[in-house]
């Protein structure tokens, strides 16, 4: 029996969770798809003009991110998780006939960022407030991880378009339609996903919030609990709001937005945008397949990560980090020394540690605020992370590649320097409720 959190978070994994698991990880694998678009195309489209149109689409993914965050909090996840998928899905099929027009290019590839940043923290939120506790970390970095899987699939099919047509613009209108009829094909598959019912119990929808959880774990939930008893339970938490939480947990978010920025800026400039860089050793070419092979890498450290994931978050994002940095620095050090293969063996090995960052960072993002701005709080995170992005690729066109990378290893040392930070005065996160997290 029970509170309807402690079933919940006690709950065996059930076919309910696993619905919403694909759901997710579905959206995740949809935005890989998606934001690889443009660096994948960009080389064959406006090579002169890829860091602005870069610059730009991050400023939309961030502006989506805050905006569609916050609106998650307030209209729910899942609609959210509905009118971002609408936005991409339509400037996807418009950008196949308009993607020679650099006006038009640009604003529908910036639509495009901007629904994918939108649906980060109604996803995050998603999954964070339905899992049981002792499986949230590997829920939330498995379905995180299918960004890697869209990535590298995408990436992969724009190499074999690339062989089999000789048209540049088949090639580029065969990589948009197949991700625009994917988004079209998971857009009818998110409208089964179920309401987070914290959200639907802070909203004071307690029949419905009742009603979702006896979906997914059955009969356990103790008859006894009324809308009365769901209002206390969530009293605490329902006066929070964003300017407060900030203010409330200043050391926990500044330790997100440091290790954030430092995962999210060099995982675009090591898997993207590296080969837009002056002097890029091995051509520019080479986008696609850097792209390929730096989110297989992503990918496969998900797995290698499980073991760990749900045991310790504060050892997971100290060796995430630690790695990232070490491996940033052998690809510093190697660029233009070694052949192509050594360079991508190390973007992969790198890769494999910017992924268990991610999940790490995922989990934590999801976890240490309170349900009311939880969403928010992810997309204020993502709105201040993505800025550093920004910074970095208008300052790309002024430097070498080797200066570039040079920048992406001195990024992956501050994320070390937050992680330790975190190691040493963090709070553990695995296996705890995110409402006894959000009280500490």
């Amino acid at each position: 029996m029970g509170s309807p959190w402690e079933v919940l978070d006690s709950a065996p994994w059930t076919r309910e969770h696993w619905k919403l698991f694909i759901i997710v990880s579905l959206t995740f694998f949809l935005d890989g798809v998606l934001f690889t678009i443009v660096p994948a195309i960009m080389y064959l489209v406006e090579p002169e003009m890829a860091t602005s149109i870069f610059a730009v689409n991050i400023a939309f993914f961030a502006l989506g991110g805050f905006l569609l965050g916050r609106f998650a909090d307030l209209y729910g996840r899942r609609i959210m998780l509905i009118i971002a998928i609408t936005i991409y899905t339509i400037a996807a099929f418009l950008l196949v006939p308009f993607h020679n027009s650099f006006p038009e290019l640009l604003i529908l590839t910036s639509a495009i960022n901007f629904g994918i940043g939108g649906e980060i923290g109604a996803a995050y939120s998603a999954i964070a407030e339905l899992s049981p506790a002792r499986h949230r970390g590997k829920a939330i970095m498995l379905s995180a991880n299918m960004w890697n899987v869209g990535a590298a699939l995408i990436a992969g099919l724009s190499l074999y378009y690339r062989s089999i047509y000789e048209d540049i613009n088949i090639q580029i209108n065969s990589v948009i339609f197949t991700s625009a009829i994917l988004a079209a094909i998971i857009a009818i598959a998110r409208l089964h996903l179920p309401e987070s019912p914290r959200w639907l119990v802070q909203h004071r929808r307690y029949d419905e919030a009742i009603e979702v959880i006896k979906r997914v774990v059955g009969s356990k939930i103790d008859p006894r609990i009324s809308g009365k008893s769901l209002e206390k339970a969530m009293e605490p938490f329902r006066g929070v709001g964003l300017r407060e939480a900030i203010s409330r947990y200043r050391f926990r978010l500044s330790v997100l937005v440091a290790i954030t920025a430092s995962q999210y800026t060099t995982y675009s400039m090591v898997a993207y945008y590296a080969p837009y860089a002056s002097g890029f050793a091995y051509g520019i070419d080479a986008a696609p397949l850097n792209i390929a092979i730096a989110n297989i890498g992503a990918s496969l450290g998900a797995f290698l990560l499980i073991p760990l994931m749900d045991k310790s978050r504060k050892i997971s994002t100290f060796l995430s980090y630690l790695g990232g940095t070490l491996s940033a620095a052998a690809l510093t050090a190697i660029h233009g020394i070694a052949s192509l293969g050594v360079f991508l063996i190390v973007v992969f090995i790198n890769m494999i540690f910017s992924e268990w960052a991610w999940a790490s960072l995922s989990a934590l993002e999801s976890e240490l605020f309170p349900t009311g701005v939880r969403a928010s709080t992810i997309g204020f995170i993502t709105l201040i992370t993505n800025l550093s992005i920004i910074a970095v690729i208008v300052y790309e066109t002024y430097i070498s590649a080797y200066l570039f990378l040079l920048l992406a290893s001195v990024i992956w040392a501050i994320g070390l320097i937050a992680s330790i930070a975190w190691y040493l005065k963090g709070i553990e996160t695995a296996k705890r409720s995110v409402e006894e997290l959000a009280k500490i």
